[in-house]
């Protein structure tokens, strides 16, 4: 696959339109991957000029910042900002809202100042520029539910893009119980992916596969790798695997073009 680095990027005195965050979990969690290859794919069918950091992209401090270490979320987003204003980068996109929301809302106080977009924004933005097409396909008349991640929905009011892609497969988009600006956390955010859960009737992650199980959808689609992780994690709690998939929205569409 062609994705170039920065270090690689700049030794040709080239410079990208845009950087890909790739983000810890597309970076080194297994099925997080899936979606930064399907982004990638998309991103070259549609010519974009891009590159990421590789292994000078550090952890944005998101999950120490939620569980209340600013000391180490400062550490870790001024190593990042350094690099990417040795870069002079203008223009970011990741397919994380944690990373998302952190380096768009807390990055600018200290001194990293870019443009960011969601990579269901940056889609949306290619289709409307022409760059890629997505109709029909594979979904056509599928019936999809989508779950709104916190820092993508609530956080930053981010929630016709993804329901337009999901649209322009012609696919049938069922909305949850709880969605849009009354949506319902998938149980990872604020750092609870990485410790027990509390005590309680029911875990989070549960209450909100079984929302999704109720709109009789074959397809959960999701925009964010903590909730695909939460949400299949429901769906094997529940012996659903073979009746519904859970995809990104990026997964969705290079599926459906069959790149």
């Amino acid at each position: 696959m062609n994705v170039p680095t920065m270090a690689e990027m700049t030794a040709q005195g080239k410079q990208p339109d845009v950087l890909f965050w790739v983000g810890c979990a597309g970076s080194f969690d297994d099925r997080a991957k899936k979606i930064t290859k399907a982004f990638v794919k998309i991103l070259n069918k549609a010519n974009v000029n891009f590159a990421v950091l590789g292994a000078e992209e550090s952890c944005t401090g998101d999950p120490a910042k939620r569980a209340g270490n600013e000391f180490l979320f400062q550490m870790q987003a001024m190593a990042n900002i350094e690099v990417l204003n040795a870069y002079d980068i203008k223009k970011i996109v990741t397919a994380c809202p944690h990373g998302f929301n952190t380096i768009k809302n807390e990055y600018p106080e200290l001194g990293g100042k870019y443009e960011v977009l969601h990579h269901t924004e940056f889609l949306k933005s290619l289709l409307d520029e022409g760059k890629i097409t997505i109709e029909g396909g594979k979904y056509k008349g599928k019936r999809i539910t989508f779950h709104d991640p916190c820092y993508l929905g609530r956080g930053n009011d981010v929630y016709e893009a993804p329901r337009l892609l999901i649209e322009k497969l012609e696919a049938e988009l069922v909305e949850m119980k709880h969605c849009k600006t009354n949506g319902l956390c998938c149980g990872a955010g604020g750092a609870q992916m990485f410790k027990d859960a509390e005590k309680g009737n029911k875990e989070i992650y549960l209450e909100r596969t079984e929302e999704a199980l109720e709109t009789k959808s074959s397809i959960i689609a999701t925009g964010c790798p903590f909730c695909n992780t939460m949400i299949t994690d429901g769906i094997k709690a529940t012996n659903q695997e073979e009746n519904v998939q859970v995809l990104d929205i990026a997964e969705l569409i290079a599926n459906a073009e069959d790149l």
